[in-house]
Order: C-alpha cells, then sequence, then structure tokens
C-alpha cells in the first residue's frame, strides 16, 4: 500500500495520474496547501522541503516502509517499481528522462511563475507577466515541434514524460496562450486527457 499525500496541484496530478495508471493500491492522505497544513511538523517529517505530493510505500524494496518527496523522484520510483512507462532500452530510456527533466526544469517553473504573476500575485507588474508569458509560449514551441515528430514527448509511447508534463500544460488559455498556435500540442493534450486512468485521477480529491 501507498500512502499519498497531496492536493488538487499539477505536481500532485501527476502522482494521482501513475497511480491510476500501474493500478498500485493507494490511499489518499489530503494536505491542504491554502490551509498551510504542509508546514505542519508531521508533514515534514515526511517532505522537509513542505511541498507536495510526497509519498511512503508501506512495500519497499527491502520490504519494509520507503519515503519519497519530489514529484519527478516519485514517478521514477514507481515507474521502476512496476516496470512501466520507463523504457529499459538506453536510448529510448534517454529520451524520456530528458523530456522529464525538460518539464522539472523548465515547464513547472516558468508555468508556475506565469500562472502566479497572472492571477495570485497581489499587485500586477506588467513586465514580469510579459516576461513569463513569452516564455511559456516558447515553450509551448518546443513541445510543439517535439509532438510533430512522434506521438508522445518521450516518442511512440506514452510515458512518465506525458505524466509529468500534462498537468501543467493542459489548459492553454490559463497562460494566456492559443491552443490553435500549437497543433501538435492541442492533439496531445486531447489524447491524453481521454485516457479512463487520467478521468479518475483527476477526481481522486473529491471523495
Amino acid at each position: 500500500m501507498i500512502d499519498l499525500y497531496t492536493w488538487g496541484t499539477p505536481n500532485g496530478h501527476k502522482i494521482h495520474i501513475m497511480l491510476e495508471e500501474t493500478g498500485l493500491p493507494y490511499r489518499i492522505h489530503k494536505v491542504d496547501i491554502g490551509a498551510k497544513e504542509q508546514f505542519s511538523p508531521e508533514y515534514v517529517k515526511i517532505n522537509p522541503n513542505s511541498k507536495i505530493p510526497a509519498i511512503i510505500d508501506r512495500d519497499g524494496p527491502d520490504g519494509g516502509p520507503v519515503t519519497i518527496f519530489e514529484s519527478g523522484a516519485i514517478l521514477l520510483y514507481l515507474a521502476e517499481k512496476t516496470g512501466r512507462f520507463l523504457p529499459a532500452e538506453d536510448e529510448p530510456r534517454a529520451r524520456v528522462l530528458e523530456w522529464l527533466m525538460f518539464q522539472m526544469g523548465n515547464i513547472g517553473p516558468m508555468f508556475g511563475q506565469c500562472y502566479h504573476f497572472r492571477s495570485s500575485a497581489p499587485e500586477r507588474i506588467p513586465y514580469t507577466i510579459d516576461r513569463y508569458t513569452r516564455e511559456v509560449g516558447r515553450l509551448y514551441g518546443v513541445m510543439d515541434k517535439r509532438l510533430s515528430t512522434g506521438a508522445y514527448l518521450g516518442g511512440e509511447e506514452f510515458s512518465i514524460a506525458d505524466i509529468a508534463t500534462w498537468p501543467w500544460t493542459k489548459n492553454p488559455a490559463a497562460y494566456d496562450q492559443d491552443p490553435e498556435d500549437f497543433p501538435h500540442v492541442k492533439k496531445w493534450i486531447k489524447k491524453i486527457s481521454e485516457r479512463p486512468t487520467v478521468k479518475r485521477a483527476l477526481r481522486v480529491l473529491d471523495a
């Protein structure tokens, strides 16, 4: 059994999707970041960085519990645990890993800042909004070029690179982007959104 500590953010949804895709048994522990529950002493013992998500796998590699934080690390751990969504062969594996790192190093930080300054910041700063909005558009363009040559980010198979990236990029309008400017991304977003596992993953916090 996997204990998942999470909330309804893109990083949380990554792990919801992965667990639904793999079929691993898990139970949800809601960490309300709006109420700052991520800073509670109990949660800091699980994730010293006070972010979501985090997991405790009660059936770890040595038979005992193992705790993991950082969504990318969790995806890698679950992929290796199940043998799914991460190719074993060197070159295909490298393609998936490079696009996973592209999400971690670019999509997450830039999209997060764009959304914050456009929608949540107490002061609207035109230069900052413009800077992050343009960078988000550039990153959508990088994805669109990649997806013009293959069905998924890592190649022809759905992988943890797609699972990591889709929750951040599924709504271009939230970042003042026109989906029609990125036709290959638009097709990819729709294809992933139609997966039954993804539909279930987006509802796991409803209970």
